[in-house]
């Protein structure tokens, strides 16, 4: 028998499932692939990614989550279904319990929206816990001795950062700028210098190939293909890294101001232990190139991008669902 116990980062850009005894055993995109008029869903994941952009008017791709929180409750609730069929079907898991990770700035309203779409899915018991706990468990910090550690998660849809101690969280920020803001900053640039039409995926390929926030990081281009404003016709241009970096200075300005504002309000003996331990960046967005450096400069600290790190939070899940008498104290009851 299976293990009952369940994982989820319950991203904006990826959910991601570990299961206890068995590791992450999904990892897909948070896109459901909707027919308008019956509402019947087509594709969850990686099928429905594909369709981002390209459906006909009858059929939609709705990404269920915005700003780390859910913003289409019935979608979400059927999204979350489809995954946990898809690694072995509720029938596996006779109510299982699952810990679902959320930002630490979420609201008692988006807590119970999230904690009520997993019971509906057949949880027998909901915990949740902070993204930025789990990301610096994962990414393999002892944060239950008592010195500081400092996690900075870049997701979809949100940065969380934080310093812990002891087991919880001593400060914390959390702003709505990560991968999501990255993608549009670089569209919402092309169509303002080339006067170019480019869909997210274009913009998320551009950050992926050839996306750079520090000067000495990458000097690359890639051709890319979108719409003319003027003539409406179909156009190619290239674009270089540093077009890229002059596009995302100010979202990546808002990261690291944030990142600034929680170490100001950090006790001087955990910041000791920060400049001996440097901070750790996490998420998706921790792999745009430069951003440690870029950071470690302005922060004036280490700053290391944590091995693996799109998936720090979902395996720092799988450490809590080992441990969740440390956290049954911490469940939430709304």
């Amino acid at each position: 028998m299976l293990s009952k116990d369940i994982g989820i980062d319950l991203g904006t850009a990826n959910v991601s499932i570990h299961v206890k005894g068995k590791g992450v055993v999904l990892d897909e995109p948070s896109v459901v692939a909707v027919e308008t008029d019956t509402r019947r869903v087509l594709a969850v994941g990686d099928e429905a990614y594909r369709m981002v952009g390209r459906t006909p008017g009858n059929i939609v791709a709705i990404r269920p989550l915005r700003d780390g929180v859910i913003a289409d409750f019935e979608i979400t609730e059927m999204m979350l279904k489809a995954f946990i069929d898809r690694i072995g079907g509720r029938s596996w898991y006779s109510r299982p319990r699952i810990l679902i990770c959320a930002p630490t700035n979420i609201t008692s309203v988006e807590q119970k929206a999230i904690r009520e779409a997993a019971e509906r899915c057949g949880a027998r018991e909901v915990y949740m816990e902070e993204e930025p706990k789990a990301a610096a468990i994962g990414a393999g910090m002892d944060i239950y001795q008592p010195s500081g550690n400092m996690v900075v998660d870049i997701g979809g849809g949100t940065t969380d950062v934080a310093v812990l101690s002891m087991g919880d969280i001593v400060t914390s920020a959390s702003i709505k700028v990560a991968g999501d803001t990255f993608d549009s900053d670089i569209s919402r640039y092309i169509k303002a210098k080339y006067k170019l039409l480019i869909g997210e995926r274009t913009s998320e390929e551009i950050k992926i190939r050839i996306g750079s926030v520090h000067s000495g990081a990458r000097n690359d281009a890639i051709d890319i293909r979108g719409r003319d404003m003027v003539t409406g016709l179909p156009r190619t241009i290239s674009i270089h890294s540093e077009e890229v970096r002059e596009a995302l200075s100010d979202s990546v300005a808002a990261i690291v101001a944030a990142a600034k504002t929680v170490l100001e309000q950090t006790p001087p003996e955990l910041s000791a232990d920060i400049i001996d331990r440097g901070v750790i960046l996490t998420g998706g967005g921790a792999l745009l190139e430069g951003l440690d450096l870029l950071m470690a400069d302005e922060l004036k600290v280490p700053v290391l991008v944590a091995e693996d790190p799109m998936h720090c939070v979902v395996k720092g899940t799988g450490y809590m669902l080992d441990h969740l008498d440390r956290m049954s104290r911490k469940k939430v009851r709304l």
